[in-house]
């Protein structure tokens, strides 16, 4: 069944991964950069070992999370019959909400009082540097769509 928003500002379904490049890697590089500035906040009176431990492992958790969802998403774009979509195909419905839950949810961390700089300082890092490893990857998947495509013509 067509939805009226099946039309809306149609693309190449190969350019959805470059959307999700565009989506997925921009906020990564903002979440990085809040993250390096919490570290220099601390420094040097804190002892960062902890603090890059907990780094890596947020980062080791997002990369297993995002790189799953990278792949269904790349597969599930790559697969549409249709050679042209919706710009706003590049997710599905539950990408959407998952993408507006963890805007709302970053945002309002930044207001709730009490959350230690060290909380950023250690989860910021790892997160931004998870999304823009996820966008980079979709970028890696858009030029590869790419050269396929040429190669066909």
């Amino acid at each position: 069944m067509k939805h009226s928003l099946d039309s809306f500002l149609p693309v190449a379904r190969r350019h959805l991964l470059l959307a999700n490049a565009i989506i997925w890697g921009a906020p990564g590089i903002k979440i990085l950069i809040t993250g390096i500035q919490s570290y220099l906040e601390i420094l040097p009176s804190k002892s960062v070992a902890w603090l890059a431990l907990g780094t890596l492992l947020v980062l080791a958790g997002f990369l297993w999370m995002f790189g799953k969802i990278v792949k269904k998403y790349s597969d599930r774009i790559l697969s549409f019959p249709e050679e042209k979509k919706s710009i706003l195909a590049f997710l599905p419905v539950r990408g959407w909400i998952l993408i507006i839950f963890m805007m709302c949810l970053g945002i309002s961390l930044k207001f709730i009082p009490g959350i230690p700089t060290e909380f950023f300082a250690s989860f910021y890092p790892g997160l931004g540097t998870a999304l823009i490893v996820a966008g980079a990857t979709f970028l890696s998947n858009w030029v590869n769509a790419n050269n396929f495509a040429g190669s066909q013509k």
